[in-house]
This record gives C-alpha cells, structure tokens and sequence, in this order.
C-alpha cells in the first residue's frame, strides 16, 4: 500500500523565529516546514539557518515530520540552503518556484554532493504557470520526490486572477498538480489559507480540498491545525462504512463471487481498495499522531 503517513496539517514556521520553533514541539500539526525563503528578509538568511539548526539539535519535535523550505534556483541562497539542509535530521527539502523538472535534478545533484542521506526526501513547491505546465515531467523527474505542494498566492499573481472562494481561477492548475502527483504515486498538499481569522472561509477550503482528493493542508497559523485534521481525517461514520466494505467484499471473495451489494449498492474491488486505504490511514494517525 502507498505511504500512509498522516500529512493532514503542515505549518509554515519563519526560520527566524526561535519562539514558534520552541512552541511547535507542543503544536498537534502532523508536519512542520522550517522555512528559509518567503518569511525570511534577505538579511536574515543566516540567522534563520542559525536558529532552524539549534532548534533540530534541541530536538523534541516527536514523530512530526520536519520539512526545510529552501531558496529557490537563482538566488545566491540556493546552494548554501541544500548543504546545510543535507547535514539537518530532518524528513525532506522543500523547493520553492519549481518550474521544470531539470530544476528537481539539480536540486538532487547538490544533495547528493553534500552527501544527503539517501532517505532525505525532496517536496516540490507548484507555484508557478510553469511549473503546473511540467507537473507530470516534474512528479516524474526525481526518486527522492515524494510530495507535490501547492501554492497559489503566487500563481495567482501570475494568472493575474481574482481569487474567489470557490477557488474557480485555480481549478485547472490543482487538478494538474493532484493527477500528476497521484500519477506517481507522490502526496498532493494543499495550498495556504491567508486569512487565519477567517475560520469559516478555512473549513469550507479544508473541505473542498479533501474533496478534491489532498492528503493535507500547508498552514500559516497554529489555529488552523485543529480545523485542517479534522477535515483531513476519516470520519466515525466513513470508517463505519469501510469496515463494512470491506467484511462484505472479503465475504462475497470468500464465497467465490467478484461483487457484493451492501446497502443497495455494487461494491467491486475498487470499492474495497478505497476503504482499505481508509482504514489504514485512520490507523496511521492514531499511529503517528504528535503527541
């Protein structure tokens, strides 16, 4: 079965800032992204590599997977941020801007030269007209690749769109992102929520992202997290119909038939992969779980 590791809520942490750092050790987020880039001023980019280092060493981060956002390609950053993320203990290196999927090898070429641990993981920022134009050569393009990360604050500058709730002006771009990375078997992120007082607009944007197939939501602000795993997660009343996918297909199996009727309606192995898989992710995050 394909990674089940709960990616339900990711929080977006400025590398300057030693008290959300400290802070996030007791956050319930099921991942967090140590961030070099957009919220950190071009003179702090050092301060920032400073302070993320003395936090990782502390430790005490738990089960929570810890991800680094590097400077994109082109800037004088870029290089610095992939050796010092190959010497962190942290899960993956974030790219940000990824336009093409040359950038993703050039990015796993520097790793590797700074000897990178062969598990360190890159996640793809899909930001750009570009990059969701290359989404399938870019999920493609790395074995290090394990997630694909949206971002629309910065395409929607450059769609010159107007965002609305129903995200309409992005609608293309996410289903490009979410079948290129279930293409390739590669987690699909959900892109940020700006307004973090809005606690209705982010539920209903949680919910729509579920729908539409995300394994999880990147965060700006630690009260969201509560909202993004709720929504990510099964429900008591999903897992009630797994589990009863599941023993009615394995009966009818049992039984020598491909098919079964629960409810009224065909359940055929589709059916019970689907439910299978969420079981095991309800399992996974009671598993892995912050605790």
């Amino acid at each position: 079965m394909a990674d089940l590791r709960p990616r339900r809520s990711l929080l977006f942490m400025p590398g300057t800032n030693p008290r959300a750092m400290e802070k996030a050790r007791q956050l319930d987020a099921d991942g967090l992204i140590f961030d070099l880039e957009d919220s950190v001023a071009p003179d702090g980019k050092e301060q920032a590599r400073t302070a993320i280092a003395s936090a990782l060493q502390q430790g005490g981060y738990g089960k929570r997977e810890l991800v680094l956002r590097v400077n994109g390609a082109g800037t004088s950053w870029h290089r610095d941020d992939l050796v010092f993320a190959a010497s962190l203990p942290i899960d993956a290196v974030l790219l940000p801007k990824v336009g093409s999927s040359a950038d993703v090898q050039a990015t796993e070429a520097v790793l590797d030269g700074a000897d990178a641990p062969a598990n360190l993981a890159l996640w793809c920022m899909m930001e750009t007209p570009s990059g969701f134009l290359h989404a399938e050569a870019i999920a493609s393009s790395s074995s290090r690749l394990a997630a694909l990360v949206m971002g629309t604050e910065d395409l929607a500058k450059d769609l010159r769109a107007r965002p609305r709730p129903d995200r309409v002006p992005f609608a293309t771009a996410l289903g490009l992102g979410l079948l290129a990375a279930r293409a390739y078997g590669l987690a699909a992120l959900d892109s940020v929520y700006r307004d973090f007082n809005d606690d209705a607009g982010f539920a209903a944007e949680c919910q729509q992202g579920r729908d539409l197939g995300f394994d999880g939501k990147t965060l700006i602000h630690p009260r969201q997290i509560a909202t993004a795993n709720a929504a990510f997660a099964p429900s008591a009343e999903e897992l009630a119909e797994a589990g009863a996918v599941v023993a009615t297909f394995d009966a009818a199996i049992a039984a020598g038939k491909g098919v079964a009727t629960l409810n009224g309606k065909m359940i055929e192995k589709l059916h019970a992969d689907t439910a299978r898989r969420l079981l095991g992710l309800a399992a996974a995050i009671a598993r892995d779980v912050a605790p």
